[in-house]
Formats: structure tokens, C-alpha cells, sequence
């Protein structure tokens, strides 16, 4: 008798733990940033920006706004929490006012490396608290015979509670449309993370190392945000250097 392999679905827990070789044409890749990058990717996005672009450094930044009009960029960037001198601050709650039609340059210590760390798969979609659901539903749709990789960004070069939990949310939303994948160890670990802490989301996201990084700094306008569950019908995809969203990419909410 034939056995059947099911594709699997693996969460790798920061991204200094990528492996190369992994990450290719046969899988998808969901990246994670709860706090804050794919968060804000996200919001951008639903919010009207054109496009943005994840970049690794604010050196490659400034090299890559050189081939845009000013009038039509917006160069967001924060460096070990800080935001990098003479960018904008690159949280969701400020930039989704000056979203629409931008192209948003965008560079992050953790999610925006993560992006350009597995732009060789397949796919690479940017997920988050918010977004999860619609991120979930298209995977399940489009993708249910591609093994799927999962990547927590991280926070420092550690592990990320927060990436984590919302690795997790995804899962969760991912198997109640389609059961077809076989989860690995870290997988179930994320999902029963998940499963035991669903009305926890905000708690989860303050006491994590971010979260108390941005408490400290007046930010919980941010988390509480950020820990909003499936309120952005937009699923962020990278192509050609670039985060954009296929076809239509707002709703009202």
C-alpha cells in the first residue's frame, strides 16, 4: 500500500536560525514581526500605500530611495529600537496616515531582514496578528500541496514570544480551513502556545522583551494594535523586491 506524504508545516524561531538551504522553490515562507514590521506592512497596505519595500539596513535605504521621487517615498526605519536618524518612525498607528499612494521604504533590526533572508522561496508572505486570517485563508486556498516554513523574526537574536504566539494564531486559523499539513514539533508547539492564550493576546504582547521595550517608550497604542486579531483583509506579498498586495487590498473595518 502507497503511503502519502503530506506536506509539512515547521516554525523556525528566529531568523538567525534559518537555514539556507531550506528555504527554496518548493516552500512558502510566512514571515513574522508582530512588534512591529509585518504588523505595519500590513497596515501600510490596507491603508493604500503602493508598495513597500524591506530593506536590510539604513544604508541600503537611503541607496534605494535614490531611484524614487521624494514626493512619492517615505523612508521608515527604526535600528536596535531606535529610529534611525532622519526617517520616519516606523510604527503602524503613525504611518497609516501617510500610507496612501506612497512607496514605503522600510528597515527594521528583525521582520524586514527576515523578508530578505527567504526571498528564494517560492513565496514569502508577511503575517501578523492582524492579517492572519487573510494570510491563513490564501495559503489554504492557493498553497495546500507546498510545505510551508513559518519564521519568527525575533528580537535581538533571540526568541520572540510575541512572533511566537502569533506563529501560532496562524496555525490555528490555517487548520480550520484546511488540515492537509503534517505540523513539526515546533508547529504544535506554537498552536497549543496559541490555543491555551487566545484571550491573551494583549497580555502576551506587553510582557514579551518588545512589549516591554515599547511600554517603557508610551507605546501601548501600538501593541494593543498589533494584538487585534483579523481586522486587515490584506496579504502582503514579496515579488521583485517589494511588498504589495494581488488585486483588491482594503476593506473598511
Amino acid at each position: 500500500m502507497m503511503t502519502v506524504t503530506r506536506p509539512k508545516l515547521h516554525v523556525i524561531l528566529q531568523k538567525e536560525a534559518i537555514m539556507p538551504e531550506l528555504i527554496n522553490k518548493d516552500k512558502v515562507a510566512v514571515v513574522f514581526d508582530i512588534l512591529l514590521a509585518t504588523t505595519t506592512i500590513a497596515t501600510l497596505l490596507h491603508h493604500g500605500a503602493k508598495e513597500v519595500i524591506p530593506v536590510m539596513d539604513g544604508e541600503e535605504a537611503l541607496k534605494v530611495a535614490r531611484s524614487f521621487e521624494k514626493s512619492a517615498t517615505i523612508i521608515a526605519g527604526e535600528s536596535e529600537g531606535l529610529t534611525i536618524e532622519g526617517f520616519v518612525d516606523p510604527l503602524p498607528t503613525i504611518l497609516k496616515h501617510v500610507a496612501k499612494g506612497k512607496t514605503i521604504i522600510l528597515s527594521t533590526t528583525n521582520g524586514t531582514v527576515a523578508i530578505r533572508h527567504v526571498e528564494n522561496a517560492k513565496k514569502v508572505f508577511a503575517a501578523s496578528l492582524i492579517n492572519g486570517h487573510a494570510v491563513a485563508r490564501k495559503i489554504a486556498l492557493e498553497h495546500v500541496d507546498d510545505s510551508i516554513i513559518l519564521i519568527c523574526a525575533g528580537t535581538m537574536k533571540q526568541f520572540s514570544l510575541e512572533d511566537f504566539y502569533g506563529a501560532g494564531y496562524f496555525i490555528d486559523e490555517l487548520l480550520r480551513q484546511n488540515e492537509s499539513w503534517e505540523l513539526t514539533d515546533s508547529a504544535k508547539a506554537a498552536l497549543y502556545l496559541y490555543r491555551g492564550n487566545k484571550e491573551n493576546a494583549a497580555s502576551i504582547l506587553k510582557t514579551s522583551l518588545t512589549g516591554q521595550m515599547l511600554m517603557q517608550v508610551d507605546l501601548e497604542e501600538d501593541i494593543l494594535y498589533s494584538a487585534t486579531r483579523g481586522i486587515v483583509e490584506v496579504v502582503p506579498e514579496f515579488e521583485d523586491g517589494k511588498m504589495s498586495v494581488k488585486g483588491d487590498k482594503t476593506i473598511d473595518y
